[in-house]
C-alpha cells in the first residue's frame, strides 16, 4: 500500500518502541517522516533505514512548547507542508500518590499530556490547510485505572478526553483527531515488565488473543487512523488491546 505517498508525517517519541514502528510503517507506505525525540542517537538509528530524501531528525523535548513549535516549523520548512501529527512520546513512573514524588507528577504531565497539547496546538494551523489529522497515543490506562500508576492514569485520561474535545473543535475545519489506546506493549518503558514471566502470564490470561502487544501491532492502528480509510472517523479512542476491554473484569473460567 502507498496510502501516504506525498504525505508528511511527524512522529514524536520516534526513537524506539511504538514511535519507531510508526515511523517505519508510514515510510513503508510512501510518507516523508520527521522523527522527533530527546536522544539523537536513537533517532538516527531509526532514520538510517529510511530513504535519505524522505526523513528528517529533529531532537525535541515535547514538554517544551518552544521546541515543539520548532519541530513543526522544521518539518514544514523541509517538506513544504504537514499532513499527519502523531503525538506518541510518553513516560510512566510507578508509585502510589503518597509515595511517588511531586517531581514525577510534573514530569508525567509535562510529557504525556502537555506534550500532546503542544503538538496539537503547533500542528493544527498546518493541518487545517492540508485537511490532515492527528493521532495521539493514549492507553487503556486512560480508559480505566491501574494499581500504582495514578500519575500515568491521570495523564492518559487527559489525553483521551483532550482527543475528543479537539475532534469536536476542529472537525468543521477538516481535521480528524483520534487516539490509540494500547495495552501492555514491548517497548523501552516496559522492559522490566517483560522480564517478569509471572506478570506476563497474568496479562495473557486476561487478553482474549492470548498475547501482549508488539510495537507493530500499534503502528498498524495508528496508520489506519491516519489514512483515508478512516476518513469518517474522528474523536475515537481506539483500544488496541487484544480483546482486554471486551472482558467485564471477571477471571477466565
Amino acid at each position: 500500500m502507498n496510502r501516504f505517498q506525498d504525505k508528511v508525517v511527524i512522529v514524536t517519541g520516534a526513537g524506539s518502541g511504538i514511535g519507531a514502528a510508526a515511523v517505519r510503517r508510514f515510510a513503508s507506505e510512501g510518507a516523508a517522516v520527521v522523527l522527533a525525540g530527546r536522544t539523537r542517537d536513537k533517532l538516527e538509528r531509526v532514520a538510517s533505514d529510511l530513504p535519505n530524501g524522505q526523513r528528517l531528525v529533529q531532537v525535541t523535548d515535547v514538554s517544551q512548547l518552544e521546541q515543539v513549535e520548532a519541530l513543526v516549523r522544521a518539518a514544514v520548512d523541509r517538506f513544504g507542508k504537514l499532513d499527519v501529527m502523531v503525538n506518541n512520546a510518553g513516560v510512566a513512573p510507578e508509585g502510589r500518590a503518597t509515595e511517588a514524588s511531586v517531581e514525577d507528577w510534573r514530569a508525567v504531565m509535562a510529557t504525556d499530556l502537555d506534550g500532546v497539547f503542544f503538538g496539537a496546538r503547533a500542528a493544527l494551523p498546518h493541518l487545517i490547510r492540508t485537511r490532515g489529522c492527528i493521532v495521539n497515543t493514549a492507553s487503556v490506562s486512560g480508559l480505566g485505572a491501574d494499581w500504582k500508576l495514578c500519575f500515568y492514569n491521570a495523564a492518559k485520561g487527559g489525553v483521551v478526553n483532550l482527543t475528543r474535545a479537539l475532534a469536536l473543535d476542529y472537525g468543521r475545519d477538516g481535521v480528524r483527531i483520534n487516539a490509540v489506546c494500547p495495552t501492555l506493549t514491548r517497548t523501552d518503558l516496559t522492559v522490566d515488565m517483560f522480564k517478569d514471566e509471572a506478570l506476563l502470564d497474568k496479562f495473557r490470561e486476561r487478553i482474549a488473543l492470548g498475547r501482549t502487544a508488539e510495537p507493530d501491532d500499534i503502528a498498524g492502528a495508528i496508520a489506519f487512523l491516519a489514512s483515508d480509510d478512516a476518513r469518517y472517523i474522528t474523536g475515537v479512542n481506539l483500544p488496541v488491546d487484544g480483546g482486554l476491554s471486551a472482558s467485564n473484569g471477571q477471571p477466565p473460567q
